[in-house]
């Protein structure tokens, strides 16, 4: 169990590390309030989150 969620910690600071180099700050902060969201079951911080994020792909694709 332990190895498990070392394994999908590193994965987190993976993503958001690679979020980060290819977003900027502004990246950041989307995933961080869509985790955030999501761990808080709170809809309008995690689809904002969401949304931003998505902002940010379209913007870059």
């Amino acid at each position: 169990m332990p190895l498990i969620a070392i394994a999908v910690a590193a994965l987190a600071v993976g993503f958001e590390q690679l979020v980060q180099s290819r977003y900027g700050p502004m990246g950041i902060i989307a995933f961080v309030a869509l985790s955030i969201g999501i761990k808080a079951k709170n809809t309008m911080i995690g689809g904002v989150g969401a949304v931003i994020l998505v902002m940010l792909l379209a913007q870059s694709g």
